[in-house]
């Protein structure tokens, strides 16, 4: 099935320019587009499809470019400032394009060889070279209108092939590929909120406005009954994908392990019937057999789903499994956790949850233990332990903003060897470069919902744009 992070980021690319230039200082035009098509050599990969605009000159030229960008439906428009250019050359495209705008305000060259362009033979040549370096000169024009008409622009200065602009450029690419993936995505529902977690309960139609998602409600009944039409033969191959996957421990019995294949197999034919991209959720499944089977043997099949870019959230934890997803499409993990206690002897804080884990992001293959209680919750199996790899990681919450309706509450550490829980569960140790303490009063300050979603590698720079592309808050704590 063809999912939303599958297809390609639409980028829509323009130099901009001032035609009354071209006939005044010959070769200039063909310089730019040709600073215009190494730009859009660097934007082009796989999963990025550039729909290159050319050089904008003219009004008309503008509007025209404007209307295209409609046609081939982009996602993210890079506004390539080459040289001086008029701002009313700029306002018609970006009004009809109507997508988030990052202005490129990019030199050739970090600096003019002043002693180069004196040696030129003529004035017009010397001001044709100029105005190649010219890219500074309009951006205060097109700041100002763009302000004046209430259109969020974003800025990246810098040197056309300097590895910190490109840095950022790759940045801001990550932040659209998550707007536009999130806006197509479709995130499954089933069951209903823990009774009593009133900080993860989420206005879900607040979900679809701010973020596009669209919610499907989907039943566990359903998933029961896919669950009873598993094949002997594919419930086999479940099983010898769980001992690739997974360390399964030997206190794991047999029919403990064919309970959750069963399930697994059932929830793959779900998500793929209902062509999800993230899934929440949590059922009692109390006095029917068929559905607490169902919930309590959903475990393993769920974290097989989420290192598949599916993210699953326990506890039906809405605004979580936005976070997670969030992070898988930067390419971090995003797995399930928040912190239940502190070692204040080594300055860590404890994180982990019961239910799926991120196993794509383990520390080592994760571990398949089998529980005899599932603490606060119906039913007994089988349940994930591991430790998130060791290094660098970022934690993301989603967190409801009275200001902004939703912000990305953010936090950079490190995930650190030790001594973890052996409880069936996931289980890290965190340190934080502004000490136990102060993370958890800073993070604890910004409202967030208990749970959070751990990736790795530091990620903070790219989410901050993540919520500047979609006008949504942002709070890094560290």
């Amino acid at each position: 099935m063809a999912r939303r992070s599958e297809l390609p980021l639409r980028v829509g690319l323009c130099g901009i320019g001032l035609d009354t230039y071209w006939p005044q200082f010959a070769g200039l035009k063909e310089r730019l587009e040709g600073y215009v098509a190494q730009v859009g050599v660097r934007l082009s990969r796989s999963g990025v499809e550039v729909v290159n605009l050319g050089l904008v000159d003219s009004p008309e030229r503008s509007q025209e470019a404007g209307h295209q960008c409609r046609r081939e439906d982009i996602d993210v428009l890079f506004l390539y400032v080459t040289t001086y250019a008029l701002s009313n050359t700029v306002l018609p495209l970006v009004q009809r394009a109507g997508v988030p705008l990052v202005v490129l305000n990019l030199q050739p060259e970090a600096a003019i060889d002043y002693r180069s362009l004196k040696q030129l033979e003529d004035r017009t040549a010397m001001t044709g070279h100029w105005l190649s370096y010219c890219s500074a000169c309009p951006v205060p024009e097109i700041a100002n209108v763009m302000t004046r008409a209430r259109i969020p622009f974003h800025q990246v200065t810098g040197v056309l092939n300097d590895a910190a602009t490109w840095q950022e450029i790759e940045e801001w690419l990550g932040a659209a590929q998550v707007r536009a993936t999130l806006a197509s995505a479709r995130l499954g529902l089933m069951g209903h909120y823990y009774s009593g977690m009133l900080d993860i309960m989420t206005d879900v139609t607040l979900v679809s406005i701010v973020f596009g998602t669209h919610i499907e409600i989907v039943e566990v009944d359903e998933l029961s009954a896919l669950g009873t039409e598993v094949t002997e033969k594919t419930l086999e191959q479940r099983l010898k994908d769980f001992s690739t996957s997974f360390d399964v421990q030997p206190d794991c019995s047999s029919e403990e392990l064919r309970r959750a294949a069963r399930t697994s197999v059932a929830l793959d034919s779900f998500v793929e019937r209902y062509k999800l991209n993230a899934l929440a959720y949590y059922y009692k499944g109390s006095g029917n057999a068929a559905n607490e089977d169902t919930m309590s043997s959903i475990i393993l099949g769920s974290s097989l789903l989420t290192a598949r870019h599916i993210p699953v959230a326990g506890e039906y934890e809405v605004k979580n499994v936005l976070a997670m997803k969030i992070m898988d499409i930067l390419g971090a993990g995003g797995s399930f956790t928040e912190y239940y206690a502190m070692d204040f002897n080594d300055d860590l804080v404890l994180m982990g949850h019961d239910g799926p884990g991120h196993i794509a992001i383990s520390e080592g293959k994760t571990k398949v233990r089998p529980l005899e209680v599932y603490h606060g919750k119906v039913g007994s199996g089988l349940s994930v332990e591991m430790s998130v790899k060791h290094g660098p990681t970022t934690l993301l919450s989603v967190v409801e903003d009275t200001e902004s309706r939703f912000k990305l509450l953010v936090a950079e550490g490190d995930c650190v060897a030790g001594e973890i829980l052996e409880i069936g569960n996931t289980n890290s140790r965190y340190r934080f470069p502004i000490g136990a303490r102060g993370f958890v009063n800073a993070w604890n300050a910004q409202g967030p919902a208990h749970h959070c979603a751990i990736g790795v590698g530091h990620v903070a720079s790219k989410l901050k744009k993540t919520a500047e592309l979609m006008g949504i808050g942002f709070h890094q704590v560290c």
